[in-house]
């Protein structure tokens, strides 16, 4: 794959993975609210059960905000608009662990294919950066 396409792809899924936390937190917001939500229900987490509905929400909507904050300044650093340099890649890895350790927590709330999807994504990023370092630092001429 050409670098110039890899400039391009790997900010883009960042920060569409950021912007999927604000989906969650919006159908966090729509079933509070009572509005029908297809596959999505309340927050409720299985190793805290007995974690009150409202502050299970409000710990759901803690690990999604931290998640569309980071994954959306970890793209925006990659293009260098926010963090000169390789920033970037710290950024996504934290983030990527705050999305993975949140989605644990609330596992079986969500549809399977979102979970999943987010899922592997996280996997990705710290796999790519915290084994592989990949992309090289330098690919890009930075």
């Amino acid at each position: 794959m050409s670098p110039q396409l890899i400039k391009i792809i790997i900010p883009l899924v960042l920060l569409l993975h950021g912007l999927g936390h604000a989906g969650a937190i919006g159908a966090l917001i729509a079933i509070d609210r009572g509005v029908p939500s297809g596959k999505w229900r309340s927050a409720r987490s299985w190793l805290f059960p007995n974690l009150a509905p409202r502050s299970a929400k409000v710990v759901a909507i803690t690990f999604w905000g931290l998640s569309l904050f980071g994954f959306v300044a970890a793209a925006l650093s990659f293009w260098g608009l926010l963090i000169p340099g390789d920033l970037w890649r710290q950024l996504a890895m934290i983030f990527a662990f705050v999305s993975f350790i949140g989605i644990v927590l609330f596992w079986g709330r969500w549809p399977i294919f979102n979970t999943l999807a987010a899922q592997a994504v996280n996997l990705i990023v710290i796999l790519t950066q915290l084994w592989l370092n990949w992309p090289p630092i330098g690919m890009f001429g930075r």
